[in-house]
């Protein structure tokens, strides 16, 4: 991942916290404010499929964010003080998570389309889409996954010998 030419010339960079079900992305993250990146984290709005991007400070500053029912990090619901990614100069990479993945660039995520309409947003934004790299285990690279109408495709899958 950090020797990713996407990656590298990425300025603005959303990222999940990771589910131990996931690959873990800790040391992604310190990384990207190693290389002096911006970092932002989902905050997903519970009972909607809304989400927003919101930045960091530091590696230190997540494990200050209350934990949610799924028991990840993020910022609380009455946290106005972070940037939202779309509110300024939008996102240049999105590392996106999910349960499954085809090669044809399909996603299987947790059901709730957060990431599908958040890139939806993405599109209207003056920069425009950001380029998106699913994470994955070679397990989860399946022929392929059940897509709706509002799936938008990944740009790239990596995983383990890809």
């Amino acid at each position: 991942v950090i020797g990713h030419p996407k990656y590298q010339e990425s300025k603005r960079i959303a990222i999940f916290l990771s589910m131990p079900d996931e690959i873990q992305t800790e040391e992604i993250i310190k990384d990207i404010f190693k290389q002096g990146k911006e970092c932002f984290i989902p905050r997903y709005k519970p009972d909607s499929n809304h989400m927003d991007m919101l930045k960091l400070a530091s590696v230190e500053d997540i494990s200050s964010l209350p934990l949610t029912s799924w028991n990840i990090h993020q910022p609380s619901d009455d946290d106005s003080v972070r940037e939202e990614a779309l509110s300024g100069g939008g996102l240049d990479l999105i590392f996106m998570p999910g349960l499954g993945f085809d090669k044809k660039g399909n996603r299987l995520g947790r059901g709730k389309g957060y990431y599908d309409t958040y890139l939806e947003r993405c599109v209207k934004h003056p920069s425009g889409k950001p380029y998106t790299i699913a994470l994955a285990f070679r397990e989860q690279i399946c022929e392929s996954v059940p897509v709706a109408e509002n799936d938008v495709l990944i740009d790239e899958i990596l995983y383990e010998d890809c």
